[in-house]
């Protein structure tokens, strides 16, 4: 499949790109969702792992049948069960009458299992044994049930290191990873971030009912690019739908990573607040900042934001990559772009 300049957008309007990793990660999908096999999605919180899924559904053969999420890590244990596999009046107290479980609502369609590091071990034998032969039994009953549904699986945790410690089954990880598809982290989709971003701002724009769409500043800009979000994209349209909502002009200049720090303690230098969470870098009135390029302001606010990092960090690269939201590469890789000054450890 051919690669597009134009930026990839599905229904669903979180899941927009235009980055090698994003389109790479696209490809793959698009290639494996035909195939009626389980596929299992791993990725950091907040990457769109649900997006996915439901992307993999509309591009399958059964898209025009039930689609069917359960969150695994929302429920405990002893509900999991009955919950995919439904139950028998008289199963348990409180059972007064039958009721049909996820699976058999997915029946003809896809089954959405998020977070399935959460099932616990005896689930897993059933759900095993479910994809396997297309049977199950619900709670309190011993009919067989047959159902054709797909499964589809994601995690964040590391399940091959779960299975050799006895908490995963290993033929159950087997079944589920037909294919493994790595939904890539935001901090990699080079590109992405200010196109999620002008996204998010016009979409809460309109929510919000104002005439004029809104932007960001060059030193806004600056910050969102460099920050590593760990809460990916998740992260994002929550910091930019708040900075829309708190912002009495079009033109976004303040950016708030963390709100609770505000009440703690009002922004200091830079804009970083002592919980190193905040960032709101506006733009002190004086000579007319047209005469500065865009690029040299922005490389010029890079710089002085590594340096200062540097200099608070007493010059220690982790801890200044830290304190600005990077990874270390991250900021190895700006430090010998930018050939900072100062000793560094």
């Amino acid at each position: 499949m051919p690669r597009s300049n134009q930026p990839f957008i599905n229904a669903s309007s979180e899941a927009l790109g235009q980055s090698d990793a994003f389109l790479a990660f696209q490809e793959r999908l698009s290639r494996v969702a035909p195939i009626q096999r389980p596929v299992l999605l791993v990725g950091e919180r907040g990457t769109g792992k649900e997006l996915a899924a439901s992307r993999l559904h509309y591009l399958s053969g059964r898209w025009q049948k039930p689609f069917v999420t359960l969150n695994c890590a929302s429920l405990s244990p002893s509900l999991i069960e009955s919950e995919l596999f439904g139950y028998e009046r008289g199963a348990f107290t409180g059972a007064l009458q039958r009721r049909v479980g996820r699976f058999e609502v997915a029946d003809g369609g896809t089954l959405f299992l998020d977070e399935v590091g959460n099932v616990p071990l005896e689930a897993q034998e059933k759900i095993l044994r479910t994809v396997e032969y297309q049977i199950f039994e619900r709670v309190g009953s011993t009919e067989n049930v047959a159902v054709d549904v797909r499964i589809l699986a994601a995690t964040n945790a590391n399940l091959p290191e779960m299975a050799a410690a006895g908490r995963f089954r290993p033929d159950l990880l087997d079944r589920l990873s037909f294919e493994v598809l790595s939904v890539p982290p935001l901090r990699e989709r080079s590109g992405d971030i200010m196109l999620l971003a002008r996204h998010f701002a016009v979409r809460m724009a309109r929510e919000l009912d104002r005439e004029r769409m809104p932007d960001f500043s060059a030193e806004a800009s600056a910050v969102l690019e460099g920050y590593g979000w760990p809460g990916n994209v998740r992260e994002l349209k929550n910091v930019v739908e708040r900075a829309v909502y708190r912002s009495d002009s079009p033109l976004i200049t303040e950016i708030i990573f963390d709100p609770f720090g505000a009440l703690c303690k009002g922004p200091e230098p830079m804009g970083w607040s002592s919980r190193g969470r905040i960032l709101a870098p506006v733009p002190e009135r004086g000579p007319d900042p047209l005469t500065v390029p865009m690029k040299k302001a922005v490389l010029d606010l890079k710089m002085r934001m590594l340096q200062s990092a540097l200099e608070r960090s007493r010059y220690n690269q982790r801890k200044a990559a830290a304190l600005l939201g990077l990874s270390y590469d991250q900021f190895r890789g700006l430090y010998r772009r930018y050939n900072l000054q100062g000793e560094s450890k």
